[in-house]
Protein backbone atom coordinates (compact mmCIF):
# COMPACT_ATOMS: atom_id res chain seq x y z
CA UNK A 1 0.00 0.00 0.00
CA UNK A 2 2.67 2.69 1.21
CA UNK A 3 4.69 2.06 -2.22
CA UNK A 4 1.45 2.18 -4.35
CA UNK A 5 0.64 5.73 -2.38
CA UNK A 6 3.79 6.61 -3.18
CA UNK A 7 4.20 6.04 -6.43
CA UNK A 8 1.09 8.50 -6.84
CA UNK A 9 2.12 10.90 -5.03
CA UNK A 10 5.76 11.33 -7.20
CA UNK A 11 3.19 10.89 -10.18
CA UNK A 12 0.77 13.22 -8.66
CA UNK A 13 3.24 15.63 -7.90
CA UNK A 14 5.55 15.37 -11.68
CA UNK A 15 1.83 16.15 -13.33
CA UNK A 16 1.41 19.63 -10.73
CA UNK A 17 4.47 20.59 -11.00
CA UNK A 18 3.94 20.64 -15.14
CA UNK A 19 0.65 22.07 -14.79
CA UNK A 20 1.99 24.74 -12.38
CA UNK A 21 4.60 25.68 -15.21
CA UNK A 22 2.09 25.74 -18.01
CA UNK A 23 -0.23 27.64 -15.85
CA UNK A 24 2.64 30.22 -14.78
CA UNK A 25 3.61 30.37 -18.44
CA UNK A 26 -0.31 30.76 -19.45
CA UNK A 27 -0.62 33.81 -17.14
CA UNK A 28 2.73 35.33 -18.32
CA UNK A 29 1.57 35.09 -21.90
CA UNK A 30 0.25 38.96 -22.44
CA UNK A 31 0.84 42.47 -21.10
CA UNK A 32 -1.35 43.68 -18.72
CA UNK A 33 -1.20 46.82 -18.21
CA UNK A 34 -1.63 50.13 -20.50
CA UNK A 35 -1.56 54.09 -20.50
CA UNK A 36 -4.49 55.81 -22.01
CA UNK A 37 -5.30 59.27 -23.26
CA UNK A 38 -8.81 60.45 -25.03
CA UNK A 39 -9.76 63.78 -25.62
CA UNK A 40 -13.03 64.96 -27.39
CA UNK A 41 -16.51 66.76 -26.74
CA UNK A 42 -18.46 67.01 -24.22
CA UNK A 43 -22.26 67.72 -23.03
CA UNK A 44 -23.28 68.86 -19.89
CA UNK A 45 -27.13 68.13 -19.63
CA UNK A 46 -28.91 69.17 -16.72
CA UNK A 47 -28.99 70.97 -13.75
CA UNK A 48 -28.68 74.87 -15.48
CA UNK A 49 -30.10 77.69 -13.96
CA UNK A 50 -32.95 79.42 -16.33
CA UNK A 51 -31.46 81.45 -19.09
CA UNK A 52 -28.32 79.43 -19.12
CA UNK A 53 -26.89 76.69 -21.78
CA UNK A 54 -23.67 75.43 -23.71
CA UNK A 55 -23.71 74.47 -27.40
CA UNK A 56 -24.74 70.88 -28.14
CA UNK A 57 -22.10 70.31 -27.89
CA UNK A 58 -18.57 71.38 -27.25
CA UNK A 59 -14.87 71.24 -26.35
CA UNK A 60 -13.07 70.22 -24.15
CA UNK A 61 -13.22 67.14 -22.97
CA UNK A 62 -10.04 65.09 -21.60
CA UNK A 63 -9.18 62.02 -20.01
CA UNK A 64 -6.06 59.85 -18.78
CA UNK A 65 -5.97 56.55 -17.43
CA UNK A 66 -3.93 53.08 -16.13
CA UNK A 67 -5.46 50.40 -16.72
CA UNK A 68 -4.02 46.55 -15.26
CA UNK A 69 -6.35 43.23 -16.67
CA UNK A 70 -6.80 40.45 -14.33
CA UNK A 71 -6.96 38.41 -17.35
CA UNK A 72 -8.22 38.80 -20.67
CA UNK A 73 -11.94 39.46 -19.55
CA UNK A 74 -11.70 41.44 -16.64
CA UNK A 75 -9.58 44.37 -15.44
CA UNK A 76 -9.33 47.85 -13.09
CA UNK A 77 -9.03 51.12 -14.24
CA UNK A 78 -7.49 54.34 -12.43
CA UNK A 79 -8.35 57.87 -14.37
CA UNK A 80 -8.81 61.40 -14.30
CA UNK A 81 -11.45 63.16 -16.70
CA UNK A 82 -11.24 67.60 -17.30
CA UNK A 83 -14.16 69.18 -18.83
CA UNK A 84 -15.00 72.85 -19.63
CA UNK A 85 -18.27 74.50 -19.90
CA UNK A 86 -19.02 77.78 -21.24
CA UNK A 87 -22.15 80.27 -22.62
CA UNK A 88 -23.61 78.99 -25.75
CA UNK A 89 -24.18 81.84 -27.61
CA UNK A 90 -24.91 85.33 -26.33
CA UNK A 91 -28.24 84.68 -25.38
CA UNK A 92 -27.15 82.57 -22.92
CA UNK A 93 -26.26 83.71 -19.32
CA UNK A 94 -22.29 84.33 -19.34
CA UNK A 95 -20.58 81.56 -17.00
CA UNK A 96 -17.50 79.32 -17.77
CA UNK A 97 -17.02 76.18 -15.62
CA UNK A 98 -14.78 73.80 -15.16
CA UNK A 99 -15.29 70.02 -13.94
CA UNK A 100 -12.37 67.53 -12.30
CA UNK A 101 -13.09 64.07 -12.23
CA UNK A 102 -10.98 61.25 -10.76
CA UNK A 103 -12.28 57.32 -10.76
CA UNK A 104 -11.81 53.83 -9.86
CA UNK A 105 -13.30 51.64 -12.32
CA UNK A 106 -14.26 48.00 -13.13
CA UNK A 107 -13.34 47.21 -16.81
CA UNK A 108 -14.81 44.07 -18.84
CA UNK A 109 -13.30 43.19 -21.73
CA UNK A 110 -16.74 42.43 -23.69
CA UNK A 111 -14.86 41.40 -27.58
CA UNK A 112 -13.48 38.64 -25.81
CA UNK A 113 -16.85 38.04 -24.21
CA UNK A 114 -18.56 37.86 -27.08
CA UNK A 115 -16.03 36.31 -29.37
CA UNK A 116 -15.23 38.81 -31.41
CA UNK A 117 -12.01 36.70 -32.72
CA UNK A 118 -14.51 34.70 -34.29
CA UNK A 119 -15.10 37.63 -37.35
CA UNK A 120 -12.25 39.68 -36.30
CA UNK A 121 -8.24 40.31 -34.83
CA UNK A 122 -8.27 43.88 -35.29
CA UNK A 123 -12.15 45.10 -33.81
CA UNK A 124 -12.39 45.08 -29.81
CA UNK A 125 -14.87 46.43 -27.21
CA UNK A 126 -14.30 47.77 -23.47
CA UNK A 127 -17.21 48.19 -21.17
CA UNK A 128 -16.55 50.48 -17.61
CA UNK A 129 -17.67 51.77 -14.78
CA UNK A 130 -17.10 52.92 -11.61
CA UNK A 131 -16.91 55.62 -8.74
CA UNK A 132 -14.76 58.83 -7.80
CA UNK A 133 -14.22 62.11 -6.12
CA UNK A 134 -15.62 65.16 -8.63
CA UNK A 135 -15.33 69.23 -8.27
CA UNK A 136 -17.13 71.89 -10.29
CA UNK A 137 -14.96 75.41 -10.18
CA UNK A 138 -17.28 77.90 -12.10
CA UNK A 139 -16.40 81.61 -12.09
CA UNK A 140 -20.23 82.60 -11.08
CA UNK A 141 -19.68 80.73 -8.09
CA UNK A 142 -17.39 81.53 -5.02
CA UNK A 143 -16.61 78.29 -3.83
CA UNK A 144 -15.45 74.92 -5.14
CA UNK A 145 -18.45 72.18 -5.22
CA UNK A 146 -16.76 68.47 -4.63
CA UNK A 147 -19.02 65.81 -4.76
CA UNK A 148 -19.24 62.09 -5.67
CA UNK A 149 -19.05 60.66 -9.52
CA UNK A 150 -20.65 57.66 -11.02
CA UNK A 151 -19.08 57.27 -14.30
CA UNK A 152 -20.11 54.43 -17.44
CA UNK A 153 -19.05 53.75 -20.88
CA UNK A 154 -18.59 51.94 -23.83
CA UNK A 155 -14.99 52.12 -25.49
CA UNK A 156 -14.79 50.76 -29.08
CA UNK A 157 -10.88 49.51 -30.07
CA UNK A 158 -9.22 49.32 -33.40
CA UNK A 159 -5.40 47.92 -33.18
CA UNK A 160 -2.86 49.42 -34.93
CA UNK A 161 0.26 47.34 -34.29
CA UNK A 162 0.49 45.08 -30.76
CA UNK A 163 1.73 48.35 -28.81
CA UNK A 164 -0.99 50.52 -29.92
CA UNK A 165 -4.50 50.94 -30.63
CA UNK A 166 -7.34 53.67 -31.68
CA UNK A 167 -9.70 54.17 -29.09
CA UNK A 168 -13.51 55.80 -29.70
CA UNK A 169 -15.10 56.16 -26.33
CA UNK A 170 -18.91 56.99 -25.21
CA UNK A 171 -19.38 57.77 -21.40
CA UNK A 172 -22.10 59.11 -19.17
CA UNK A 173 -21.26 60.57 -15.83
CA UNK A 174 -23.76 61.24 -12.94
CA UNK A 175 -22.88 63.39 -9.82
CA UNK A 176 -24.24 63.18 -6.33
CA UNK A 177 -24.15 66.00 -3.42
CA UNK A 178 -23.91 68.53 -6.05
CA UNK A 179 -24.67 72.03 -5.24
CA UNK A 180 -24.39 74.36 -7.76
CA UNK A 181 -25.96 74.12 -11.43
CA UNK A 182 -23.20 74.00 -14.23
CA UNK A 183 -23.32 77.23 -15.00
CA UNK A 184 -22.36 77.79 -11.17
CA UNK A 185 -25.93 78.95 -9.55
CA UNK A 186 -27.05 77.31 -6.51
CA UNK A 187 -29.43 74.78 -6.11
CA UNK A 188 -32.35 75.26 -4.00
CA UNK A 189 -34.35 71.87 -4.17
CA UNK A 190 -31.71 69.15 -2.59
CA UNK A 191 -29.78 66.66 -4.42
CA UNK A 192 -29.09 63.46 -2.98
CA UNK A 193 -29.30 60.68 -5.42
CA UNK A 194 -27.88 60.33 -8.93
CA UNK A 195 -30.67 60.72 -10.43
CA UNK A 196 -30.88 64.56 -11.91
CA UNK A 197 -26.81 64.94 -12.97
CA UNK A 198 -25.54 64.46 -16.05
CA UNK A 199 -22.72 64.71 -18.26
CA UNK A 200 -21.94 63.09 -21.63
CA UNK A 201 -18.24 62.66 -23.06
CA UNK A 202 -16.97 61.19 -26.84
CA UNK A 203 -13.96 61.10 -27.38
CA UNK A 204 -10.91 60.24 -29.46
CA UNK A 205 -7.88 58.47 -28.10
CA UNK A 206 -4.93 56.31 -27.96
CA UNK A 207 -4.17 53.42 -25.55
CA UNK A 208 -0.47 52.20 -25.23
CA UNK A 209 0.28 49.06 -24.04
CA UNK A 210 3.34 48.09 -21.42
CA UNK A 211 5.57 44.66 -21.38
CA UNK A 212 7.75 42.75 -23.03
CA UNK A 213 5.11 40.52 -24.15
CA UNK A 214 3.99 40.18 -27.88
CA UNK A 215 -0.16 40.66 -27.03
CA UNK A 216 -1.86 42.21 -24.94
CA UNK A 217 -4.91 40.77 -22.70
CA UNK A 218 -7.20 42.96 -24.92
CA UNK A 219 -6.28 40.89 -27.41
CA UNK A 220 -5.30 37.34 -26.14
CA UNK A 221 -7.17 34.71 -27.32
CA UNK A 222 -7.64 31.51 -24.67
CA UNK A 223 -7.73 28.21 -26.59
CA UNK A 224 -9.53 24.89 -26.02
CA UNK A 225 -6.13 23.38 -25.12
CA UNK A 226 -5.68 26.29 -22.05
CA UNK A 227 -9.96 25.38 -20.67
CA UNK A 228 -8.48 21.75 -20.58
CA UNK A 229 -5.29 22.55 -18.93
CA UNK A 230 -7.30 24.58 -16.38
CA UNK A 231 -9.59 21.89 -16.09
CA UNK A 232 -6.59 19.23 -15.23
CA UNK A 233 -5.32 21.38 -12.90
CA UNK A 234 -8.41 21.32 -10.49
CA UNK A 235 -8.69 17.33 -10.75
CA UNK A 236 -5.03 17.50 -10.04
CA UNK A 237 -5.68 19.79 -6.88
CA UNK A 238 -8.64 17.53 -6.01
CA UNK A 239 -6.25 14.48 -6.21
CA UNK A 240 -3.70 16.41 -4.43
CA UNK A 241 -6.31 16.91 -1.23
CA UNK A 242 -6.89 13.36 -1.16
CA UNK A 243 -3.38 12.21 -0.95
CA UNK A 244 -2.87 14.47 2.16
CA UNK A 245 -0.86 12.41 4.70
CA UNK A 246 -1.22 14.03 8.24
CA UNK A 247 0.28 11.27 10.12
CA UNK A 248 3.13 10.48 7.77
CA UNK A 249 2.58 6.91 7.68
CA UNK A 250 1.98 6.38 4.15
CA UNK A 251 -1.89 5.87 4.02
CA UNK A 252 -4.02 9.23 2.69
CA UNK A 253 -5.94 10.96 5.02
CA UNK A 254 -8.99 9.71 3.55
CA UNK A 255 -8.89 6.25 3.57
CA UNK A 256 -6.78 6.37 7.30
CA UNK A 257 -9.28 5.33 10.56
CA UNK A 258 -6.40 6.45 12.37
CA UNK A 259 -4.89 9.94 10.75
CA UNK A 260 -2.71 11.08 14.34
CA UNK A 261 -1.16 7.79 14.20
CA UNK A 262 2.22 7.30 16.70
CA UNK A 263 5.10 8.89 13.95
CA UNK A 264 7.44 5.93 12.96
CA UNK A 265 5.64 2.98 14.01
CA UNK A 266 4.06 0.16 11.23
CA UNK A 267 0.61 0.45 10.67
CA UNK A 268 -2.18 -1.52 8.36
CA UNK A 269 -4.13 -0.41 5.27
CA UNK A 270 -6.33 1.80 6.94
CA UNK A 271 -3.92 3.37 8.85
CA UNK A 272 -4.27 1.94 12.13
CA UNK A 273 -1.07 1.34 14.72
CA UNK A 274 -0.57 -2.91 14.38
CA UNK A 275 -1.52 -3.84 17.64
CA UNK A 276 -1.86 -7.98 17.47
CA UNK A 277 -1.75 -8.61 21.20
CA UNK A 278 -4.32 -5.38 21.45
CA UNK A 279 -2.47 -4.52 24.81
CA UNK A 280 -2.91 -1.05 23.55
CA UNK A 281 0.90 -0.75 22.77
CA UNK A 282 2.03 -0.49 19.33
CA UNK A 283 3.60 -3.80 18.25
CA UNK A 284 6.74 -1.63 17.07
CA UNK A 285 7.22 0.62 20.09
CA UNK A 286 6.43 -3.33 21.99
CA UNK A 287 9.19 -4.65 20.12
CA UNK A 288 11.59 -1.78 21.01
CA UNK A 289 10.77 -2.67 24.74
CA UNK A 290 10.90 -5.45 25.12
CA UNK A 291 15.03 -5.86 23.23
CA UNK A 292 15.67 -3.06 25.66
CA UNK A 293 14.56 -4.34 28.71
CA UNK A 294 13.24 -7.89 28.46
CA UNK A 295 10.48 -10.17 27.12
CA UNK A 296 7.10 -9.30 28.69
CA UNK A 297 8.34 -6.17 30.12
CA UNK A 298 5.73 -3.76 28.48
CA UNK A 299 2.92 -5.21 29.72
CA UNK A 300 4.29 -6.13 33.76
CA UNK A 301 6.34 -3.65 34.14
CA UNK A 302 6.28 -1.64 37.39
CA UNK A 303 5.51 2.02 37.81
CA UNK A 304 9.15 2.92 38.15
CA UNK A 305 10.03 0.61 35.27
CA UNK A 306 7.34 2.05 32.87
CA UNK A 307 8.47 5.37 33.63
CA UNK A 308 12.41 4.53 32.62
CA UNK A 309 10.82 3.07 29.71
CA UNK A 310 8.64 6.23 29.13
CA UNK A 311 11.98 8.47 29.10
CA UNK A 312 13.76 6.46 26.69
CA UNK A 313 11.38 6.60 24.30
CA UNK A 314 11.29 10.00 24.57
CA UNK A 315 14.61 10.73 24.62
CA UNK A 316 15.34 8.25 21.56
CA UNK A 317 12.78 10.47 19.70
CA UNK A 318 9.83 8.54 19.51
CA UNK A 319 7.49 11.63 21.07
CA UNK A 320 7.54 14.35 17.96
CA UNK A 321 5.78 17.94 17.01
CA UNK A 322 5.92 18.37 13.34
CA UNK A 323 5.45 21.65 11.74
CA UNK A 324 4.48 23.32 8.06
CA UNK A 325 6.89 24.60 6.17
CA UNK A 326 7.57 27.99 7.50
CA UNK A 327 5.06 27.97 10.12
CA UNK A 328 5.93 27.85 13.89
CA UNK A 329 2.66 26.50 15.44
CA UNK A 330 2.64 22.63 15.49
CA UNK A 331 -0.10 20.80 12.65
CA UNK A 332 -3.03 19.63 14.17
CA UNK A 333 -2.78 15.97 14.12
CA UNK A 334 1.03 16.32 15.55
CA UNK A 335 -0.72 17.84 18.87
CA UNK A 336 -0.39 14.24 20.82
CA UNK A 337 3.13 14.68 20.95
CA UNK A 338 2.54 17.70 23.33
CA UNK A 339 0.15 16.09 24.94
CA UNK A 340 2.27 13.20 25.77
CA UNK A 341 5.02 15.31 27.21
CA UNK A 342 2.11 16.91 29.20
CA UNK A 343 0.82 13.55 30.48
CA UNK A 344 4.65 12.44 31.74
CA UNK A 345 5.39 15.79 33.42
CA UNK A 346 1.89 15.63 35.22
CA UNK A 347 2.79 12.18 36.57
CA UNK A 348 6.67 12.60 37.04
CA UNK A 349 6.63 16.11 39.04
CA UNK A 350 10.23 16.29 39.72
CA UNK A 351 11.10 16.14 35.90
CA UNK A 352 11.68 18.78 33.53
CA UNK A 353 12.03 18.81 29.76
CA UNK A 354 14.20 20.19 27.19
CA UNK A 355 12.67 21.31 24.27
CA UNK A 356 14.71 21.53 20.66
CA UNK A 357 13.54 23.42 17.80
CA UNK A 358 14.49 21.79 13.82
CA UNK A 359 13.88 23.70 10.95
CA UNK A 360 15.18 22.54 7.56
CA UNK A 361 17.30 23.86 5.10
CA UNK A 362 15.47 25.85 2.96
CA UNK A 363 15.90 29.31 3.69
CA UNK A 364 18.75 31.44 5.56
CA UNK A 365 20.54 30.28 8.24
CA UNK A 366 19.97 32.84 11.00
CA UNK A 367 15.76 33.00 10.10
CA UNK A 368 15.71 29.32 9.93
CA UNK A 369 17.90 29.31 13.83
CA UNK A 370 14.93 32.13 14.77
CA UNK A 371 12.17 29.43 13.16
CA UNK A 372 13.57 26.83 14.74
CA UNK A 373 13.53 28.85 18.30
CA UNK A 374 10.02 30.27 17.69
CA UNK A 375 8.47 26.51 17.44
CA UNK A 376 10.04 25.25 20.47
CA UNK A 377 9.01 28.59 22.26
CA UNK A 378 5.11 27.90 20.97
CA UNK A 379 5.20 24.41 22.31
CA UNK A 380 6.67 25.47 25.31
CA UNK A 381 3.26 28.31 25.71
CA UNK A 382 1.20 25.54 25.32
CA UNK A 383 2.37 23.36 27.91
CA UNK A 384 2.48 26.45 29.79
CA UNK A 385 -0.77 26.87 29.21
CA UNK A 386 -2.00 23.00 30.08
CA UNK A 387 -0.96 23.31 33.65
CA UNK A 388 3.15 23.03 33.42
CA UNK A 389 4.85 25.54 35.25
CA UNK A 390 7.50 27.32 32.76
CA UNK A 391 10.43 26.78 35.27
CA UNK A 392 9.84 23.08 34.40
CA UNK A 393 10.41 23.35 30.33
CA UNK A 394 13.99 24.73 28.38
CA UNK A 395 13.67 26.11 24.79
CA UNK A 396 17.02 25.13 22.68
CA UNK A 397 16.80 25.84 19.28
CA UNK A 398 19.03 23.64 17.04
CA UNK A 399 18.50 25.47 13.91
CA UNK A 400 18.57 23.78 10.64
CA UNK A 401 18.82 19.92 10.45
CA UNK A 402 20.89 19.08 7.93
CA UNK A 403 20.51 15.18 7.91
CA UNK A 404 18.13 14.55 4.88
CA UNK A 405 18.32 15.43 1.29
CA UNK A 406 17.54 19.51 0.99
CA UNK A 407 15.48 18.70 -2.63
CA UNK A 408 13.21 16.31 -1.37
CA UNK A 409 10.24 17.67 -0.01
CA UNK A 410 9.22 14.42 1.62
CA UNK A 411 12.68 14.20 3.75
CA UNK A 412 12.08 17.99 4.66
CA UNK A 413 8.89 17.09 6.22
CA UNK A 414 10.68 14.72 9.07
CA UNK A 415 13.41 17.79 10.17
CA UNK A 416 10.59 20.30 10.74
CA UNK A 417 10.05 19.61 14.38
CA UNK A 418 10.78 19.61 17.75
CA UNK A 419 11.88 16.94 19.84
CA UNK A 420 12.20 15.96 23.64
CA UNK A 421 15.08 15.16 26.48
CA UNK A 422 13.72 14.67 29.94
CA UNK A 423 15.91 15.12 32.45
Amino acid sequence: MKKIVLSMAVLVSSIATLNAQETEQKSSAYNKWSLELNAGLTKPVKPFSMGAYTERVAPLHADFGVRYMFNNKFGLKLDAGYDTFEAGDDSSIDFESKFYRFSLQGVVNLGRLMNFEDWTNTVGLLGHAGLGYAMLDSDNYDKKDQMINFIAGITAQVKLSEKFVLTGDFSGVNTMEQNITWDGAPIMAARRGFEQNFIFNASLGITMYLGKNEKHADWYITTPIDDELSAMDKRIGDIESMLVDSDKDGVPDYLDAEPNSTPGVAVDTKGRAIDRNGNGIPDELETYLESKYGPGVSAKSSDKDQNQMVKELINSGYVTTYFDFNKDQPTNVSSHGIDFIRTYLLNNPNASVDIFGHADEIGNANYNYGLANRRAENVKKILVKAGIDASRLNVISKGEDNSVEPSSAGARKLVRRVTFQIK
